[in-house]
């Protein structure tokens, strides 16, 4: 039986299968390396759209910030012109108050009562006056007491001064305190 010599041939498919081998491995480290730069890739683009949206997400917040300072500016400013409303409203209601109060201190007044002073802070009213006797003071307070737009009347100094002779007087010093009667508001309004 004749030989025949099978390595050279065993020998060239090692070689091919070596050479297979290694474009495979060449081919599995090339894909991996487009694998890894293609992920890198669409990873960077899917970061880089999300710094655009929160850029544009910021910008809008600058924008809505500049919008609360601007209602918040407005809104100070509404409230100070409402405050102003109200008080030329409280002026407006008050403005026949002082009327009524110089009425109701001419009808108060007893014969024999003389007033010197009247004061007002708020809504306290101080009056000074001579009277010609205690009784003329006690008199006036009840009628201050009596009316619509006086209320709390309280003396605070009465003293007995001597003049010409034998004629007597009392000065006095009461406080009350202005109120509005309750039909008031419809007629200040009219």
């Amino acid at each position: 039986m004749p030989r025949v010599n099978l390595l050279p041939w065993r020998e060239e498919l090692r070689k091919q299968r070596q050479q297979s081998f290694l474009i495979a491995t060449m081919g599995a480290v090339l894909l991996g390396i487009v694998l890894v730069i293609s992920t890198r890739a669409m990873f960077n683009g899917k970061v880089d759209h999300q710094n655009e949206r929160n850029a544009l997400l910021k910008s809008e917040i600058r924008i809505l910030e500049a919008q609360i300072k601007e209602i918040e500016s407005l809104e100070s400013v509404k409230e100070r012109t409402l405050a102003r409303m109200d008080v030329i409203e409280k002026l407006q209601r008050s403005r026949p108050e002082i009327v009524h109060l110089f009425d109701e201190l001419a009808r108060a007044v007893p014969d024999g009562v003389h007033l010197e002073s009247v004061r007002q802070s708020g809504s306290k009213v101080t009056i000074r006056g001579v009277a010609q006797s205690s009784t003329r003071v006690s008199a006036f307070m009840r009628n201050i007491d009596r009316s619509e737009w006086l209320t709390d009347p309280g003396l605070d100094v009465v003293q007995t001064i001597g003049r010409d002779g034998s004629d007597r007087a009392s000065t006095f010093t009461i406080f009350a305190t202005q109120t509005r009667p309750a039909g008031a508001d419809t007629e200040a309004n009219e």
